[in-house]
């Protein structure tokens, strides 16, 4: 399900999520978000996920899930404000599996976000000038992203 992305990948997210909390459904879309509890950043830049971020969701009729996140990356060089807006989706029990903490392995639905940051550490001062797309892989209390820009 997961389509080819090229170019060099700048990093790896390893985010620990929080209990999902339900806002409620209105039209048939159910609203909620999940707490981003901390992390790891690994590849180009080294560092952690500050815990506190929030990835609100938007769940579809159909079980496709429409995510805006916003975080901050503490990495080596200075932090970093992550700005991720995207999309899950894939085949119905595919989307269910996952729904219910089942590990379903990343190549069988599609994961991905843009992504936009914004530092003031003019060692990071590359970050404010790309868009990115992650990557993204679901597991029960973690999600995975590889982070590329787009060129």
């Amino acid at each position: 399900m997961n389509g080819t992305v090229t170019g060099e990948k700048l990093m790896t997210f390893t985010v620990d999520v929080g209990e999902p909390v339900m806002v409620g459904e209105t039209g048939g879309q159910v609203r909620r978000y999940v707490p981003l509890l901390g992390g790891t950043v690994a590849g180009a830049w080294k560092g952690t996920v500050v815990p506190g971020g929030m990835d609100w969701q938007t769940i579809l009729p159909d079980g496709r899930l429409e995510i805006s996140a916003r975080y901050v990356l503490a990495l080596e060089e200075g932090n970093v404000e992550v700005r991720s807006d995207g999309l899950r989706a894939g085949p119905p029990e595919v989307l269910a599996r996952i729904a219910a903490g089942e590990i379903v392995p990343g190549d069988q639905y599609y994961f991905r976000t843009a992504m936009r940051f914004v530092t003031a550490s003019p060692a990071l001062a590359r970050l404010n000038d790309i868009i990115a797309i992650a990557v993204g892989e679901r597991f029960p209390r973690q999600v995975t992203l590889d982070i590329y820009p787009v060129l």
